[in-house]
């Protein structure tokens, strides 16, 4: 039997859950979402919660993932994980979803190489802050690829954190690049704390909550 490839049906990715929710963050917060969260992540950051995705989940066939992103009727998706970009099938899985008609979005760790997601796909690139114990496995190089259909998003647990986010947008030139997105981890940094640094330092970036958190609390990351 020859070997499948990327663009067969019939390959798998191992997947930990497909749910319908409402998305809690970027820029399409607040939009009922089908979210297909893939197994497996190279990178271990400290205030993680979604760790539960790190190993296990379901070996599924592309065309089976489609078929149950389906059957939820919903246009709007997010591939998360994990780190999705991880499994080599990823990519044309999110080729196959803007196939369908979908709206699609991939949130990555921006540890690993985003040139080869399919250019209709939202980009939701998580840029590690030093406190999240991952920063050494940012790949720089991933900046230089975002467009205005992408979004940076930092996750802050400390004003070292945030002085850190502010000198690498200007650094950088990211806020002229794509929208930049500051969130501060849950239970370590005051969420009035980070508003006001920002409004100080006349930021021209969204700042944002993790509304799935203030909707179902803390127990999973959806």
């Amino acid at each position: 039997m020859p070997a499948l490839t990327d663009s067969d049906p019939r390959a798998t990715l191992r997947v930990t859950e497909i749910f319908h929710s409402i998305q809690g963050e970027s820029s399409r917060v607040g939009l009922p979402t089908v979210f297909v969260r893939l197994t497996g992540c190279p990178l271990r950051c400290v205030w993680c919660d979604t760790a539960y995705a790190f190993s296990g989940g379901e070996a599924l066939a592309k065309d089976e993932i489609l078929r149950r992103v389906a059957g939820f009727g919903c246009n709007t998706v997010c591939v998360t994980g994990g780190e999705p970009l991880a499994q080599k099938n990823c990519l044309a899985l999110l080729a196959a979803l803007c196939d369908a008609g979908h709206s699609v979005s991939l949130e990555t760790s921006g540890a690993l190489d985003i040139g080869g997601v399919d250019p209709r796909v939202a980009r939701i690139v998580d840029l590690k802050a030093p406190g999240s114990g991952e920063q050494a496995k940012n790949r720089w190089e991933n900046l230089a690829l975002l467009t205005l259909r992408d979004e940076l998003k930092f996750v802050l647990a400390s004003r070292e954190d945030y002085d850190w986010a502010v000198a690498a947008c200007r650094q950088h030139q990211l806020f002229a690049r794509c929208a930049v997105l500051f969130s501060p981890v849950q239970g370590q940094l005051d969420p009035a704390q980070l508003a006001q640094w920002i409004l100080d330092d006349r930021l021209p970036l969204r700042f944002q909550l993790q509304l799935h958190k203030v909707l179902w609390g803390s127990a999973q990351g959806r």
